[in-house]
């Protein structure tokens, strides 16, 4: 299966609005991320109006899996404030990508709110890797 940038898209438009509303920074960061994978702002639009149901995810590859997580706990530490529930959407998506509970913690702490702040994601994969299913 090739990967779905716009169902990607979709996730992180979800854990966006899993606290009620999608904050500024929230926003900026799905725009950036729609516009670095060919999304136009008219169809981001869109879909933050009309966010569908999250797809099965399950036949993604571990690399995407984990870039998948990445941009949700990126996503989640955006608005500077970080909700319980986008912790338990975090936590159910990280599940639902294979990885067991506390990845969501342990990687956190490493990935930074600031997309321009570049973190070791070679180090940050290794330890989420840790927490995988088998």
């Amino acid at each position: 299966m090739i990967f779905d940038k716009k169902a990607e898209l979709n996730v992180l438009i979800n854990l966006a609005a899993s606290d009620k509303s999608v904050a500024d920074r929230e926003s900026k960061l799905i725009y950036a991320i729609a516009k670095a994978n060919g999304i136009s702002k008219e169809e981001v639009e869109q879909m933050i109006s009309n966010p569908k149901p999250i797809a099965n995810i399950n036949s993604l590859t571990q690399d995407e899996k984990f870039e998948h997580l990445y941009y949700l706990i990126q996503l989640m530490k955006m608005d500077g404030q970080v909700f319980r529930s986008e912790v338990v959407f975090c936590e159910q998506i990280a599940n639902k990508l294979g990885y067991k509970k506390g990845v969501v913690a342990e990687i956190s702490q490493h990935v930074y709110s600031d997309p321009s702040i570049t973190a070791d994601r070679d180090m940050i994969k290794t330890k989420a890797d840790k927490f995988l299913k088998n």
